[in-house]
């Protein structure tokens, strides 16, 4: 009998082949309406859900096991396939409130699971029928247990994911597209899900039989740089009194300042920190220069350790999950945490004016940092959650205060 601790180590490359590995529904004769093709020329077949079509993308995994709209509508996803650990995806369907952009976000999803009907009083629609009029491409069926095994492995790879009702497949041509296909290192890809105009934002945090409330009360102002912003950080912004005013990830810096704000909010997004640095990082050392608040979370933290000197890397295959402990070197305390990067700071290229604030303890990789002498600071994580445990809110308190203090 083969136990789960018995189970061979998966080999890197080459470890599935086309006709290998058949789910049931295969084994009974039905046909596979859906596949993703990795680059190496691994193919996992599966059932096809959500869009016709096909995606290309860097193959990911989440461990998170509830939030799957909030990491879905994530722009920080963009040109990612997500893999989701957690079997049971789409059981309480999908609503009108947990999107966190209306924009492009994960361009395919990976189940082990078929979805079942909603169980959510909240539930307005079927995970399928909602991914299918987002233009998201799924698929179920698969072996997402040997697929992350292969990811935490290999690394990341890139791959294309494939729904045809018909099941009818050009596997040369998808194989093709995913060899094709550059990878994330590189692209600055938050071009392509940061906003195109100014607009102000008043929405608060939800609340059960309330919903999202409004901000009326404003007494200091936040200019956010959106470089891919999810909605709940907009929030958590407006939840601590503030006014938020949110502008394009290209605007200048003399624009940003136009604006009067008391404190400047550099947000997640997308892609290669180094790509989306070449237009940003100027924009953020003259805003430093000018002693005013300055926050980043996520893509606004790595490109915040750019614009001080420090470096950053691609990692072999991220963090994204809702369950990371991180430590506070300031306070001495772990906080659980949301993610999703596959970039990471390396904190010894930091300068001697900057130290490193929080760590992962899970690999001891940079969590956060601050600079000794201006009003300035970043994690890695997502301390808005949504998808993921509040105990990092206390960051959004935390630059308010330093706003109070410069104002």
């Amino acid at each position: 009998m083969t136990t789960p601790d018995s189970v061979p180590p998966l080999p890197v490359r080459g470890s599935i082949p086309d006709d290998a590995r058949p789910n049931a529904d295969q084994a009974a004769g039905a046909k596979p309406t859906g596949v993703l093709v990795l680059a190496d020329g691994t193919v996992l077949w599966g059932r096809g859900l959500g869009a016709e079509g096909d995606a290309v993308g860097e193959v990911c995994f989440n461990t998170s096991m509830t939030g799957y709209q909030e990491i879905l509508t994530d722009p920080s996803y963009s040109g990612q396939i997500i893999t989701f650990t957690f079997p049971h995806v789409g059981n309480v369907g999908t609503n009108f409130e947990d999107i966190e952009s209306v924009g492009p976000g994960a361009c395919g999803l990976i189940l082990r699971a078929d979805i079942t009907e909603p169980s959510s009083w909240r539930a307005a629609s079927h995970l399928d029928a909602w991914a299918k009029q987002r233009g998201l491409i799924g698929l179920a069926g698969v072996d997402t247990r040997r697929l992350t095994r292969l990811i935490r492995a290999a690394g990341a790879p890139n791959g294309i994911i494939a729904h045809n009702a018909a099941g009818v497949f050009d596997l040369d041509a998808l194989k093709a597209k995913a060899k094709a296909f550059p990878g994330l290192e590189g692209l600055d890809l938050a071009k392509q899900v940061f906003c195109r105009q100014t607009y102000t934002w008043d929405e608060t945090l939800w609340s059960l039989g309330g919903g999202y409330g409004r901000q009326d009360n404003a007494q200091f102002h936040i200019v956010a740089i959106d470089y891919g912003v999810k909605r709940n950080i907009l929030r958590c912004l407006a939840n601590t009194g503030a006014r938020v005013t949110v502008v394009p990830g290209d605007t200048s810096a003399e624009a940003v300042l136009a604006l009067g704000p008391d404190g400047v909010f550099l947000s997640n997004g997308p892609g290669d920190p180094a790509a989306t640095g070449e237009y940003a990082v100027p924009v953020i050392k003259a805003l430093i220069e000018t002693g005013k608040p300055v926050f980043g979370i996520c893509l606004g933290h790595q490109m915040l350790a750019l614009a001080l000197g420090a470096r950053t890397v691609k990692m072999k295959q991220g963090h994204r999950g809702a369950n990371h402990p991180v430590k506070d070197k300031t306070t001495g305390k772990v906080e659980i945490t949301s993610q999703n990067h596959g970039f990471v700071v390396l904190p010894e290229t930091l300068p001697a004016n900057a130290e490193e604030t929080h760590v992962s303890l899970f690999d001891g990789t940079n969590e956060g940092l601050r600079m000794l002498d201006r009003p300035v600071f970043s994690v890695q994580y997502h301390p808005e959650a949504s998808p993921g445990p509040e105990d990092s809110h206390y960051l959004f308190d935390r630059f308010i205060a330093l706003v109070k203090s410069h104002a």
